[in-house]
């Protein structure tokens, strides 16, 4: 493990300058000429590093890449995205700079510098000859912030062929790795009434939006905080004027639930909403479009290993779950082993004050290409 951490030591500044290149290359998921700019520069590098690199076309989003290194049997799956939530121009408010041990800028925490320390990960384990009977893919996506739709099919066709699944997105606070991740729900609530008018002839009406209030009220006590199971209600829209009693409502709605077996309890309720007012109907559709991550026997042992690989490296490693939702559900759903935020500890995710701490970078790349190491061993 020295061995590797000393060589990812010595690649500080190459990780640096890989982290600000890439986060100079803006990469809005919406925009995808400039996220597939920012794939030609990723691919450059990727091809630099030593890494195969295959681009897939998508046409709904960014062309996503496939970066293999060693061509054994046995595979381990890298994750991680390039889209951001910034626009293009965002660079300009928030520009990159370093500071008090840290690196400032869009898209640097999440995800850029996780994408870099799996680069160094992969280049320190050639460098040491480790790769010999194994195979590391990089899977570098461009939907992720979206809901990933298009890169979903091409995640879980790699999964399949894995023997465990690491996320490089951002760590929790103090460097946890994640070993649970909240599925995430999208449902929308249409509720149809009869419109009339809500002075002269107001009984001839049959109110949409009282209707959608009764169902929000009805799904929101399917909240069970303790349990981990959040439901809120986001956007809601209605009606034309006040004197017009309003024909057509629609809710849309968040859910977040910690198991599987919660999720299909609560898609169930949604399906089995009924109108409570007379003259009025309901329309219900969404679901989940991100399992949970559980907790289960095959990612508690691949925190074990990640633990152990960081005492080697003389650091510990705390474990905890988040509500928000990644790449790594889908995978940990298929029952393939999923560890999640290994990538840069720091803080501002989707903020102003976005920014990786410096020093964490070199050794947590070190953890990557040892954990990488102990699986293909077989543990």
């Amino acid at each position: 493990m020295q061995q590797l951490l000393a060589f990812c030591e010595s690649q500080r500044d190459w990780l640096l300058e890989t982290i600000e290149g890439l986060a100079r290359a803006e990469s809005p998921s919406t925009d995808k000429a400039a996220v597939d700019r920012c794939g030609r520069e990723l691919g450059g590098r990727l091809r630099a590093a030593g890494l195969r690199v295959t681009p897939v076309p998508c046409p709904t989003a960014g062309d996503h890449l496939v970066a293999e290194a060693g061509d054994g049997p046995r595979q381990v799956l890298l994750l991680a995205h390039f889209d951001t939530v910034w626009p293009v121009g965002q660079l300009e408010r928030m520009p990159l700079r370093r500071d008090g041990g840290r690196l400032y800028g869009p898209g640097v925490f999440d995800m850029k510098g996780g994408l870099a320390m799996a680069m160094l990960a992969v280049r320190a384990l050639e460098r040491a000859g480790r790769l010999s009977g194994g195979r590391v893919v990089l899977l570098c996506t461009t939907d992720e912030e979206i809901g990933s739709r298009s890169s979903r099919p091409l995640i879980e066709a790699q999964a399949r062929k894995s023997d465990a699944a690491l996320v490089l997105e951002p760590s929790l606070p103090g460097g946890a790795v994640k070993t649970r991740r909240k599925g995430c729900g999208d449902f929308d609530i249409v509720a149809t009434g009869v419109s009339a008018h809500a002075g002269i002839d107001p009984g001839r009406g049959a109110n949409a939006i009282h209707e959608l209030a009764h169902q929000i009220v009805a799904v929101q006590g399917l909240q069970d905080l303790e349990r981990g199971v959040s439901v809120n209600a986001g956007i809601v829209s209605g009606g034309t004027r006040t004197n017009v009693i309003p024909e057509r409502a629609v809710v849309r709605v968040d859910v977040r639930a910690p198991t599987l077996e919660d999720a299909a309890r609560i898609e169930a309720a949604f399906k089995a909403l009924t109108p409570k007012m007379a003259g009025t109907s309901v329309e219900v559709s969404g679901g989940f479009n991100r399992p949970p991550l559980e907790r289960t026997a095959g990612v508690a042992r691949l925190y074990e290993w990640a633990r152990e690989v960081a005492r080697g490296l003389g650091r510990d490693l705390a474990e905890g779950g988040t509500g928000g939702g990644s790449d790594g559900n889908f995978t940990g759903a298929l029952g393939v082993p999923t560890l999640d935020g290994l990538g840069a500890t720091g803080d501002g995710a989707h903020a102003l004050h976005e920014h990786v701490e410096i020093d964490a970078l070199p050794w947590r790349a070190a953890l990557v290409a040892g954990l990488i190491t102990r699986i293909l061993g077989g543990g």
